[in-house]
C-alpha cells in the first residue's frame, strides 16, 4: 500500500489474488492436458530442456529466497518478544537476533524440514491457521491508537505512486504458491481438477481476506512510516504487539519447511533423477537450511528481499509460464476468447518483471530493522 498508493494498491492486490488463483488452476489444467505431474516435466514437454533449466533455477530461487526471509522475520520479532520476558534485556544473549535464528533453526525448522514426505506437514495446519487468524487482532485493536500517535505524512491517501510496479512484486510474492502446487495436488486423496479448483478458490479466498485486514490496518496505522516487516512498526512494549508477534513467528516458522521440501525436490530433479538416498536427503537438506540461515544473519532488510523475489522468481513462476505453457498445449489459437486471460498473464508478467526489477535497484526500500519508530518514545505505549 505504501508503495503503490493505498486506493490502488487496493485494486492492484485484489487483481494478483485473482491472476495468482486462475493461473494455479491453469497450471494444474496444463500438466493434465500434457500428461505431466510436475512443473518441471510440464514445461520440459511444452519447452524442452532450456526451458526445463530456466524453470528449475526460479523454481529453486523462490523458495531459497523466501526461506531467507523468513529466517529475517524471524530474527525481527523473536528477540522483541523474548525481551518482554522479565530480567531480559535487549543486550541480554537470550534476545540476540543471531542466537535466536541458529537456535529456532536447529530445534525446531530443520528438525520438521528433514521430514521425506509434505503429507507429514499436515499436522501442523491447525496451529498453523489458528495462529494466522490471531496474528492480526492486534492490528484491528491498536488502530485507533496509531491513528492518534504517529504523525501525518504527505501524500499518504493519494490514488496512485510511482512505486506501483514494486507492489506488485511484493503481492507477487505474498501469493505465489505455484512451485509447490504439483507436490500439493499429488498429496490429494482425489486428484482432479475440479477438486483442485475448490481447494484453490478456498485457499485464495482465505489468503486475500487476510492480506486485506493487513494492508487496511496496517497503511492506516501507519501510513508512509509503514515498514517491510509490519511488526517493526509496533512498539516493543506493546503487550497486543507481542501476541501478534508470536502468533506471526509460529506461521513463519511453520511455512519455512515447507519451502524447503521444494528447494530439495528441484535439486533432486536435476542433479539426482528425482530421488534422494537417505544420505543424500539429509545432506541436501542440511546443506539448504545452513544457506539460508547463513544469508539471513548477514542480510536484514525483508523489504528488498520481498521486492527482487517478487519481480524475478515469484512473476514468471505466476504470470508468465502458466500462460505460455496453456497457449502452447490449448487447441484454441492464441487470440481466441477462451484465451483472453493468459494473454493477459503473459502481457503484465512481461512487463513487471524488468520494470519492477529495475525500480528495485534503483529506489530500494529504507530499512528500520531492530530499531523503535520514534513515536514509540512519545508515551507509554504498553496495554
Amino acid at each position: 500500500m505504501r508503495l503503490a498508493g493505498f486506493p490502488l494498491g487496493l485494486l492492484l492486490l485484489t487483481g494478483v489474488a485473482y491472476i495468482t488463483d486462475y493461473s494455479m488452476i491453469l497450471l494444474i489444467k496444463a500438466g493434465t492436458m500434457s500428461g505431466t505431474s510436475t512443473y518441471q516435466s510440464l514445461v520440459s514437454k511444452t519447452f524442452g530442456l532450456p526451458g526445463y533449466l530456466l524453470l528449475s533455477a526460479l523454481q529453486f530461487l523462490y523458495p531459497f529466497a523466501a526461506m531467507i526471509s523468513y529466517n529475517i522475520v524471524t530474527g525481527d520479532i523473536l528477540p522483541k518478544i523474548i525481551q518482554r520476558i522479565p530480567g531480559v534485556s535487549p543486550t541480554s544473549l537470550y534476545a540476540n537476533r543471531t542466537l535466536v535464528i541458529v537456535v529456532t533453526t536447529l530445534c525446531i525448522t530443520l528438525p520438521i524440514a528433514l521430514y521425506r514426505d509434505m503429507e507429514r506437514l499436515g499436522k501442523w495446519s491447525c496451529i498453523y491457521l489458528l495462529s494466522i487468524s490471531l496474528m492480526y487482532n492486534p492490528l484491528i485493536l491498536r488502530l485507533h491508537f496509531h491513528l492518534l500517535r504517529r504523525p501525518p505524512t504527505e501524500h499518504a491517501w493519494v490514488f496512485a505512486k510511482s512505486n506501483a510496479i514494486q507492489a506488485v512484486g511484493v503481492m507477487s510474492f505474498v501469493f505465489m504458491s505455484h512451485h509447490a502446487c504439483f507436490l500439493i495436488y499429488g498429496s490429494m486423496g482425489q486428484a482432479t481438477v475440479y477438486n483442485w479448483s475448490r481447494i484453490t478458490h478456498v485457499s485464495m479466498v482465505f489468503s486475500f481476506l487476510v492480506s486485506l485486514q493487513y494492508s487496511i490496518c496496517g497503511y492506516v496505522s501507519f501510513t508512509g512510516f509503514t515498514q517491510g516487516d509490519l511488526f517493526e512498526n509496533y512498539c516493543k512494549d506493546d503487550n497486543l504487539a507481542t501476541i501478534g508477534r508470536l502468533c506471526y513467528a509460529i506461521t513463519i516458522i511453520l511455512t519455512y519447511p515447507m519451502e524447503c521440501f521444494v528447494a530439495r525436490e528441484v535439486i533432486a530433479n536435476v542433479f539426482f533423477g528425482g530421488s534422494l538416498s537417505y544420505t543424500l536427503h539429509l545432506a541436501v537438506t542440511i546443506t539448504v537450511v545452513f544457506l539460508t540461515t547463513a544469508i539471513s544473519l548477514a542480510f536484514d532488510c525483508l523489504g528488498m528481499f520481498l521486492e527482487l523475489n517478487g519481480v524475478i522468481s515469484a512473476t514468471p513462476l505466476v504470470f508468465i509460464i502458466p500462460a505460455i505453457c496453456y497457449l502452447k498445449l490449448t487447441e484454441y489459437p492464441w487470440y481466441h476468447l477462451n484465451n483472453a486471460v493468459p494473454c493477459l498473464m503473459l502481457l503484465l508478467g512481461t512487463l513487471v518483471m524488468p520494470v519492477g526489477f529495475v525500480m528495485a535497484i534503483l529506489y530500494p526500500q529504507e530499512c528500520c530493522h531492530g530499531h523503535e519508530m520514534f513515536y514509540c518514545f512519545s508515551t507509554n505505549s504498553t496495554v
